[in-house]
């Protein structure tokens, strides 16, 4: 049963991202949705809060939300899969995850990354795009599952 590992922050979960993992689960019969969990930076959302806005914006029983510290190669090889997603929207995606690959390669041989492209109506979302204009008060309708909408107007909820 072949599987594979989307790792990410998630912070916010984007519909790019939910597009990879809608195609990820046509290549794969399971997909492991692996937050990773940086003690350098400081989420706006919680591992929890990101672990149940992914759980709810994808509820195919074939993903299933994890969490992992350190090395994603050692996640990997924890998790028995040899099989890594990773997203690209733009050619300057490109040279860092060829290097990150490579770097992955070198550390685990018989992990492979298989990159996608980012759907075309979502090639110019990020995260850290979302969680700006969302700050400022912008509407990121369409960028989001509606739940992530909804709670990223309450975290930025205009206080009078």
């Amino acid at each position: 049963m072949p599987v594979a590992i989307y790792p990410g922050s998630f912070d916010p979960l984007t519909n790019g991202h939910v597009s990879l993992i809608q195609r990820g689960l046509q290549m794969f019969d399971r997909l492991i949705v692996a937050i990773a969990v940086n003690p350098k930076k400081v989420p706006l959302f919680s591992l929890e809060e990101r672990r149940a806005l992914i759980r709810d914006a994808c509820p195919d029983e074939r993903v299933e939300v994890d969490y992992f510290e350190g090395l994603l190669v050692e996640y990997a090889k924890s998790r028995k899969v040899n099989v890594l997603i990773r997203g690209l929207r733009a050619v300057s995606d490109f040279e860092y995850e060829f290097q990150l690959a490579n770097m992955n390669r070198k550390l685990a041989p018989g992990i492979e990354t298989v990159f996608m492209m980012t759907g075309e109506d979502y090639f110019y979302i990020s995260s850290q795009l979302v969680r700006e204009v969302a700050s400022f008060g912008g509407d990121v309708t369409g960028m989001v599952p509606e739940n992530v909408h909804a709670k990223l107007k309450e975290k930025f909820a205009r206080k009078p």
